[in-house]
């Protein structure tokens, strides 16, 4: 047997245990982590089993020594990030310890013992709600970069972590939060966002909460010297003849990932959060040494893209050719067929402002429970009473939510290619990125919209528009297509749902109906297309915001996994400014007396 085999079993572990970065793919991952457990015992024994059957006194015997306990340590570490990353653990996490509240039983026993006396006994009670003006703790050290960013972050977080878990938050902290968020600004209400869910996706997917902990320190110490001394050892006292490629490449691919993972630890915010609470002069050597870092690191702390799908652009593409031989492996033709409509774009900031301008003005009107619910289901009823367009209320209100996404994605697109003289307006832009972002969120990531009938309505208006295309081949752009269906005159008196019947789900020409309609809207003659636009776009963010209040927080968790999507960055704003249905309706802050009289 090859010598080198008793060192390759200890590394079998050390590579088992995988980069600090990431230790599950998906949120299921987390939930196999006994299986990780029992391939940890089995391994571990089989590895001792090898170097004991092995052994016989060289100094390679040795080496493997360190090698073990650094394998050991890492798998380990991945292991219990799977545990805690796991839905019953993480859930059991965040619930707070068992609280009985005031002893009721020897209140009433002071209670009956004073009438007794012959007092007369009455009940007081004082409310101790206390409004917070800032989150609590200090920052010692302004020169960490990001300081007050990632201290709101961390501080926030332990606040709505809860909403991944699918609990509910405390009336004191919905309210505070709300309170804070209010008078923030937009750029910077989504920036403590994005570091938030950057946080939430290290607990989830990566040995974050494992690391950055004093025992995770300690253990991440102790493998890195276990391994850097198996290194010099193996390279100074063994003898050339043990030296192979393989063995040589496995060291070298340990130390590349001890050092990466220190380089990461170091200079993650986790760090800079506990840096930001200490200053002295190891604190400001580690900062100097690791600030660039940092900001490298994280100059974009999510993808900040949505991808856009296009109902027409995907008629006139059609299906990706098969004639190509690689797509004989039918993954790889799933895979491609998957991105082949998609695209992705920046999320603008512009985007960002307006969304955060509607949900401010949403979270005033926030005040108790009732409130919140009207503003959750809202989903463009809102905007159309406010611009008084009572005449369209029926494609928002008298329709299922995956029929009017659909039906106002196909108006949308109609107007914009008729009203080009408009592309200056930022309405008319932004409006267009919310309905292709829509679209590819019920085509695509329909777990994360209100059930419906999404692909069905998708697929037959699909069916419609390519009939009647078949007698214009010569139709190859988006405008061209607009023009055709804008030529088919539409008559009250024979409405296209009522033609139809059951038998299609299409929405095309109930679409051109709503993007007629808009047209000739408005509360005075003078209906400018301007105005036009910005009803458009208000419309999309509230369906945005409504589709982002109906999904639940495990969706969103999955997606963190796939860089985040916008809809989640929403959701979670939503909760920050209080419109939110996932809160104590009750106080439950007060405290009783007895006053004696």
């Amino acid at each position: 047997m090859d010598p080198n085999c008793i060192i390759w079993a200890p590394f079998l572990l050390l590579h088992l245990g995988g980069p600090d970065t990431i230790t599950a793919y998906s949120l299921e991952d987390n939930e196999l982590w006994l299986r990780h457990l029992l391939s940890l015992i089995s391994q571990s024994i089989g590895a001792v089993i090898v170097v004991y059957g092995s052994w016989n006194g060289t100094k390679l015997n040795y080496v493997t020594i360190p090698v073990m306990v650094a394998g050991i340590i890492k798998y380990g570490e991945r292991t219990c990030s799977l545990w805690l990353g796991s839905s019953e653990k993480f859930r059991k996490s965040i619930l707070p310890p068992p609280d009985p509240g005031p002893n009721y039983a020897k209140f009433m026993d002071d209670c009956t013992a004073k009438r007794d006396e012959g007092y007369i006994v009455e009940l007081k009670v004082e409310s101790s709600t206390v409004l917070l003006d800032q989150p609590q703790g200090e920052i010692v050290n302004d020169s960490v970069p990001d300081a007050a960013l990632i201290h709101n972050g961390f501080y926030f977080l332990e606040i709505f972590e809860c909403l991944f878990a699918d609990l509910i938050l405390g009336f004191q902290d919905h309210r505070d939060s709300q309170k804070l968020f209010q008078k923030m600004e937009w750029n910077d209400a989504f920036q403590v966002v994005a570091v938030e869910l950057g946080l939430m996706y290290d607990k989830l997917y990566t040995k974050a909460v494992v690391t950055y902990s004093r025992k995770g320190i300690f253990l991440k110490i102790v493998s890195f010297f276990c391994t850097l001394s198996a290194f010099i050892a193996f390279f100074c006292l063994v003898e050339e003849a043990y030296y192979q490629s393989i063995t040589v490449v496995l060291f070298a691919v340990a130390i590349f990932l001890e050092i990466y993972a220190a380089i990461v630890l170091l200079s993650s915010p986790w760090t800079m959060h506990w840096l930001s609470k200490h200053k002295n002069q190891r604190v400001d050597l580690l900062l100097s040494c690791f600030k660039e870092c940092y900001e490298h690191s994280h100059a974009k702390r999510w993808s900040n893209l949505m991808s856009q799908l296009n109902l027409f652009s995907f008629c006139l593409k059609g299906e990706p050719t098969k004639r190509i031989k690689i797509w004989n492996f039918q993954f790889m033709y799933k895979l491609f067929k998957k991105f082949y409509h998609q695209k992705p774009e920046n999320v603008p900031d512009e985007l960002k402002k307006l969304i955060f301008i509607q949900l401010l003005e949403k979270s005033r009107n926030a005040k108790d429970m009732k409130e919140c619910k009207i503003l959750c289901g809202r989903r463009g009823d809102w905007v159309l009473d406010g611009w008084k367009c009572d005449s369209i209320k029926w494609s928002t209100t008298e329709l299922e939510f995956d029929e009017s996404l659909l039906l106002w994605h196909i108006a949308t697109d109609l107007c914009y290619h008729s009203d080009e003289d408009c592309a200056e307006l930022r309405s008319y832009r932004l409006s267009k990125m919310l309905s292709d972002y829509m679209l590819y969120l019920l085509i695509k990531c329909p777990f994360m919209l209100p059930t419906g009938i999404g692909q069905i309505r998708f697929e037959d208006t699909c069916a419609e528009v390519s009939q009647l295309l078949q007698e214009r081949k010569h139709i190859s752009q988006i405008k061209q297509v607009c023009q055709v269906i804008d030529r088919v005159s539409v008559d009250e008196k024979f409405l296209p749902s009522v033609v139809k019947g059951d038998r299609s789900k299409s929405v095309l020409f109930d679409a051109h109906r709503l993007a007629k309609s808009l047209d000739s809207l408005g509360p005075h003659p003078s209906w400018s297309k301007e105005e036009k636009w910005e009803v458009i776009s208000d419309v999309w963010v509230e369906m945005l915001c409504h589709a982002a209040s109906q999904c639940r927080g495990f969706q969103h968790a999955k997606q963190l996994s796939r860089g985040g999507e916008l809809l989640t960055h929403v959701w979670f704003l939503m909760a920050h400014l209080g419109i939110t249905e996932q809160f104590q309706i009750s106080q439950g802050h007060a405290r009783a007396k007895l006053i004696l009289t």
